[in-house]
């Protein structure tokens, strides 16, 4: 009887310890009026990415800080530059890839877009991580003139708009 009843209260426990993998990154976008540029940091799972970038690009490649692949810095330029676009006001601007930096788990991705004037509409577009995990979820946040809006964008919907 005490075999049943361990098992009993231990079998509800069991079923909550697996891990439940989450696919989502966040990209921070602010506004910056004095420098007139978009400043962004798009936070992704660095193994994510790493599985994403050795799928596409070269099955060699690791993110893994001690292990870094010496090119690894140009395959994230070159994926970031396909999968994500932004527009301001209706046009599609250029975005400059920073660099990288790890924290934790994450890879810290820095883009900057130069010359941008005030502006009243900022369109995205985030594909990224959306070509290898269907439940990949991109949470956008976008800070202007003291505002904070935001978007989820998905597989089925890679895009969206955020009017200020």
């Amino acid at each position: 009887m005490k075999k049943f009843i361990f098992l009993f209260t231990l079998l509800p426990l069991l079923s909550f310890t697996a891990a439940h993998k989450f696919y989502v990154s966040a990209t921070d976008i602010e506004y910056n009026q004095k420098n007139r540029s978009l400043q962004i940091i798009s936070h992704v799972f660095t193994d994510d990415l790493e599985k994403l970038l050795q799928e596409r690009y070269n099955k060699e490649l690791f993110l893994l800080k001690e292990d870094e692949h010496p090119d690894a810095d140009a395959f994230v330029k070159k994926y970031f530059s396909e999968k994500l676009k932004i527009s301001i006001d209706g046009k599609e601007q250029v975005l400059n890839y920073l660099g990288k930096e790890y924290d934790n788990d994450q890879l810290l991705v820095y883009i900057e877009v130069e010359e941008v004037e005030p502006f009243r509409s900022i369109s995205v577009e985030n594909k990224v991580l959306t070509d290898i995990f269907p439940e990949q979820k991109n949470v956008i946040k976008v800070k202007n003139k003291g505002r904070i809006k935001s978007l989820l964008l998905t597989r089925s919907q890679e895009n969206g708009t955020l009017n200020f």
